[in-house]
Formats: C-alpha cells, structure tokens, sequence
C-alpha cells in the first residue's frame, strides 16, 4: 500500500480521497527541516502547499519518493532539478483557484477606487471624515490588463460587468480571442497610456521581472492604479513607492511582494496603498479545488501510473512510454525552438507527424510541442496545461498525420502563424535516439541542439563564416558545431551554432553588425 505525507495544512478532504483510494496516509503539518529528512524516507508521495520546502537535503533522504504534488500553481518550494534527478515526479493544481485570485484583484480595485482601508481605519477611530474620502467611479473607467490568459480573462469579464473598457497587453492573445472576450488587444504602452486602473496577471519571468518600473510609470496618466495579485517582482517596488510619493500613481493595491512574507515594507502605512498577505487563493472554496485536485492526480499516479499536471514529467502511457520517450524531447525542443524567436501573437501552430511517428500516439506529442512553444513566456506550463493555455489565447492548434515521401523515414514539422509572420522547423530522432533540426523556414539542414545555440540568418556570401568565427574567437567564445543551410548560392541562408559558452549582448550585437547578417538570436535548450 502507497503512504502519503500531507506536510502542510490543506482541506481535510485530501486525506479522505487518500484513505478511499487504498493509500495510507499521515498528515503531519510543521515539519522543521531536519525533521521531514528524517521521517521523509517512509513515504511514496508528498502533498504540500507552499510552508514546506522540498530541498536537495529532502529529496536525497527521499528514497522511496515517488510523487510530490503543489495544492495550487507555484512550485517554487520544490526543488525541481533535484526531484527530476531523483524521478520524482512533481505535480501542481494549475487552476483550482483562478476564480478566487480574479475576485481578489476586483476586491483590490474597488477598495482603491473607494479608500475602503483608510475609510474603515478612520471611522472606527471615531473620526467622521466623508469629505477627506472622495473616490473614484469604476464605470467608463479603463482597465488595463497585463496578462490576459486563464485568470486575466476571468478579471476582464468581471470588469465588464461594472461597465469598465478593458484593454489587454498579452503576446499570446490573438485579436479573434480579444473579440471573444469583449477586450482591446493592444501593446504594452497603448494600455500603460490609457488605463486608469493597471491589473497584473502574469508570470514571473526573466521576461515579465519588472514589467512595472520607473520607465513604464512615465508612460502612465497621472492618478492611475496599480494592482498587483499575481506574483512579486513583477513591480519594481521602488519605483512604484517614488511614484505614489510624487502623486502621479494615485494609489497601489498589492497582495504579493518581491519579499515574503513581507513583515515589513515601505509601502506600510501609506494610506494610498492597501497590503494583503498573498490572500489571491485564500478562499475555502479555493483551498477545497486545489487540495481535492491535488489528492486525486497523487493517487491516481501511484495506484494506476496516470500522469496529470505535471510539471517535469510528459503524460504518457507505460504501454507507450518506450516508443515516444524520444519524439517527447523533439518535440519539446521543435516548439522551444519556433516559441525562441516569436516575437508576436500566435494565431495557429499546425504540427505535422509524417511517416512512422504519424502511427504514433502523437496527442502527447503536440502537448510537448505547445509547451516548448509557450515555455519562453508563460512559467509552470506543463504538457498538461498547455493545451488549455493555448486555447486561453486563442490560438488554433492542428494535427496533420501525412505518409513518409522524403529522404526521412519519420519526422515532425511544427509550423507557427502569428500577427507578422509564418515560421517552420522540422526535425527528426535519429538511431541514436537524439533529436536533430532537418529544417528550418524551407531550408534543409542537419543539426543537434546543443544547450546554447546561436541562431543567424544571413545572406550566402563568401568570408560569412569566416567573420563571425573571428568574433566569436575574439570574446573566447569556442565552437562546438557549425550547421549551414542555404535556399540557393548567394540567397538567404540559416546558421546554427553551438557554442560552449554563453555570447553577451555586446558580442550578438558586434555579429549583428556583420554585413551578411539579417538577424542573430541566441536560443538555449
């Protein structure tokens, strides 16, 4: 019999599915570190929330740890390099409380627009200050949204029932979608210009850290409204504070912080801005989904070896683990390829199974292919939820299954449409099981993908390779294989270049001055 330890305190129901699916189970909840090393040993799986840390230290003394799973998104105290070197599969509840974070960033608004906090501080304290407390109708106001995927859109529906416009900045939010969900698409600065209200509800990444800075306050109207009940880091703090000190942002609600828990901050006691403590998903309805959803993938998973939101592991069958093992990381590479240089909002993703991987099981395969894509700017997207993700913005996904008629046996095409532009790659797994690049926008060539590649269109011209070996060979940057492929002597050509350590911004654009060069990009896989 399976036995589960549910370290942190969750809805009493986990333990019941537990217990009804045949897994013995012990909730012991405030575990200190040395503590779950020591008694971490004796269990198949984990159920956490986010209190207990599942470290290096943990994992190694986890020998019979099968399965660890998140009640909620966030995975950030699991160590997730370690889990997978160890085969532990880690699972979260991508969407067991969007409705409650959504709520939440609507309660934040209204308490802005309305100075709630200081108004109930003031009355309580037996003052009657009705004019010091002047706000500000929602109606007609504009509502800009950064990140308008699974809870933006619930954001946006809400504020369209108050009778807001909602404007909407998302890459992978497609005009069609826009139009579904009654929304303005537009580009970053268009909704920092307009919005008299600002909603994050993105990830955290390398790409969206700081997405609220000196430099984006500049460009709003003076009196706007930020809010932030996704995730700290989004909003430089500090910039955000000399804002509402200089009176161009009006006021802040802010659930999450750059530091937690925030036991402390220059933002308490500032009347103009209201603090909650990571209460996004703090709600009893909220708790119930996500640890019901936890406890049923757990068991499931160790009763029967189904896979289900997981974040470091694909979803496949035992029956078709051996055969897919390596299109499953083809896959995932071919779409973290194409999702490395869009740039724009992807209106459909066409994959096409060609020869004897098109008798495959091939639904975990594009599964794969859209989580590499959307991997570069969505965090926590998995085989499982990206599916959903795309659907969230809109954007069409197709299988094509065609009979083998070139030179490769079996092989994938991943072709990706957006706003500007239509971009193809193709690729293969040859004898040795490694996947390889065949094709790249029609042109054919033949390439591994190391963890670092540079990625360069140029023109075929002589003293090409030559001049960018010599830039690379300046900045001690080695080469560990040099692919080519061309459309025709003279015309556009594509070079991969795996390189044994990482090019700086100054050296890509030092190789971008090439003359033969039209673009250089610098992918990591």
């Amino acid at each position: 019999m399976p036995k589960v330890l549910i370290a942190d305190k969750m809805s009493p129901r986990a333990e019941e599915i537990f217990k009804e699916r045949g897994i013995d189970v012990d909730v012991i909840t405030g575990l200190e570190r040395d503590e779950l090393i020591r008694i971490i040993g004796e269990y198949d799986g984990m159920a956490v929330r986010s209190s207990t840390k599942a470290t290096p230290p943990v994992l190694e003394a986890a020998g019979n740890m099968k399965v660890i799973g998140r009640a909620g998104i966030g995975v950030d105290n699991i160590d997730l390099p370690a889990a997978t070197a160890k085969g532990v599969v880690v699972m979260n509840t991508p969407f067991g409380n969007s409705i409650t974070t959504a709520e939440h960033a609507i309660a934040m608004m209204f308490a802005l627009a309305r100075d709630i906090p200081a108004a109930d501080a003031s009355t309580q304290a037996g003052k009657w200050e009705k004019s010091r407390f002047m706000g500000v109708e929602l109606t007609n106001k504009v509502l800009g949204i950064i990140g308008c995927g699974n809870i933006g859109t619930i954001v946006a529906s809400r504020a369209l029932g108050l009778k807001m416009r909602v404007v909407a900045f998302d890459p992978f939010l497609t005009p069609e979608r826009a139009v579904e969900i009654g929304v303005e698409k537009a580009e970053l600065d268009d909704v920092l210009a307009r919005a008299d209200f600002i909603t994050l509800h993105t990830p955290l990444t390398d790409k969206t850290r700081d997405i609220i800075d000196a430099r984006a306050l500049a460009k709003t109207k003076k009196g706007v409204h930020i809010i932030n009940c996704a995730r700290g880091g989004l909003v430089n703090e500090a910039d955000l504070k000399a804002a509402l000190d200089s009176g161009h942002v009006a006021g802040a609600a802010l659930d999450v912080f750059e530091t937690e828990p925030a036991k402390e901050s220059f933002f308490f006691g500032m009347e103009n801005v209201v603090c909650t403590p990571h209460l996004g998903a703090a709600t009893s309805e909220a708790q119930e989904n996500v640890a019901i959803q936890v406890a049923e993938q757990m068991a499931d998973y160790l009763m029967t070896g189904a896979v289900t939101n997981a974040i470091n592991m694909p979803s496949i069958s035992a029956e078709d683990a051996p055969r897919l093992r390596p299109f499953v990381a083809l896959s995932e590479k071919l779409g973290l390829f194409a999702g490395q240089l869009t740039e724009s909002a992807i209106e459909s993703v066409e994959i096409e199974y060609v020869g004897e991987v098109g008798e495959l099981n091939f639904a975990p395969l594009t599964s794969a292919t859209v989580a590499g894509l959307l991997s570069p700017l969505l965090s926590q997207v998995n085989m499982v939820s990206a599916p959903a993700q795309a659907k969230d913005r809109g954007i069409t996904v197709s299988e094509v299954r065609r009979a083998s008629s070139g030179a490769f046996d079996s092989y994938i095409r991943l072709s990706v449409k957006t706003e500007r532009q239509q971009r193809s790659v193709a690729g293969t797994v040859f004898s040795d099981g490694k996947p390889r690049i065949i094709q790249v926008r029609g042109i054919n060539m033949e390439a591994e993908l190391a963890p670092r590649v540079l990625y360069v269109t140029n023109l075929d011209q002589p003293g090409f390779i030559g001049a960018l070996g010599s830039v690379l060979g300046e900045h001690g940057i080695n080469i560990a294989s040099f692919n080519l492929g061309r459309e025709k002597p003279g015309g556009d050509a594509i070079s991969l270049v795996s390189i044994d350590n990482e090019a700086s911004d100054a050296v890509l654009e030092e190789i971008m001055a090439l003359e033969q060069v039209m673009q250089v990009k610098q992918l990591q896989f």
